[in-house]
């Protein structure tokens, strides 16, 4: 990894579900294991609740946020009904952390950066409600400069106004940020903002490709 001096830092931004955590298709598995919820109603339930923020984006009301968690289960519980399914959904936000172990290597990855003197931040689009429980993932003074919390600043990925101000809190130039997530869409909305990005498959691929976008930024001069 190369390493970095204050006059050339390199903002490396790391999102936290599906990159820190398992994959989300993962979690959400078993999250319906725990519960013995169907995957498919589920999803139908969730995509109806969604559609009333106008949004195909299960996550934005959540994470915005424009409604509580316990409001949004409530909502999840009788669309649920309306298929004919009556179950009592607990806590999502207990029962989606519930065993979830962080990525190792990804946080071992991040680490490295940071030693080698890369700025090192997490952009996440999270639920308020979470806060807690990602905490006990991480040890977030450690591997972190700032955190960018959608629920926390009233925008969220994909949308410019949050790559604006993570730049801003990185203290560098769109130009010199690198946005490793787990969805395209963000992804794309950071090469928009005039970042790079890498899609997190997983932290060895993800660690080649970030070292790939580095050696790139020394060859076009942005860093050396």
């Amino acid at each position: 990894m190369t390493s970095s001096t204050a006059r050339e830092r390199i903002a490396i931004w790391s999102d936290f579900g599906g990159v820190l955590t398992p994959p989300v298709a993962e979690t959400f598995a078993a999250f319906c294991a725990k519960t013995g919820l169907a995957p498919d109603p589920l999803r139908r339930a969730i995509a109806e609740v969604t559609a009333t923020f106008g949004t195909e984006d299960m996550m934005l009301p959540l994470d915005t946020p424009l409604i509580g968690e316990d409001e949004w289960l409530d909502l999840v519980r009788a669309a649920l009904r309306r298929q004919g399914v009556h179950t009592e959904v607990p806590s999502l936000a207990e029962t989606w952390f519930d065993g979830r172990k962080a990525n190792a290597q990804w946080d071992d990855a991040l680490r490295r950066y940071r030693d080698a003197g890369h700025f090192v931040g997490m952009l996440s689009n999270m639920p308020p409600a979470w806060e807690p429980h990602w905490r006990r993932m991480v040890v977030a003074e450690e591997l972190f400069e700032e955190i960018v919390n959608s629920a926390q600043v009233g925008c969220r990925k994909p949308d410019p106004e949050i790559f604006e101000l993570a730049a801003a809190r990185a203290g560098v130039e769109p130009n010199r940020c690198v946005l490793i997530d787990d969805l395209p869409q963000n992804c794309a909305g950071a090469r928009s903002a005039g970042w790079r990005a890498v899609l997190f498959r997983d932290a060895a691929t993800a660690t080649a490709e970030v070292d790939a976008e580095l050696r790139q930024l020394v060859a076009e001069g942005v860093a050396m």
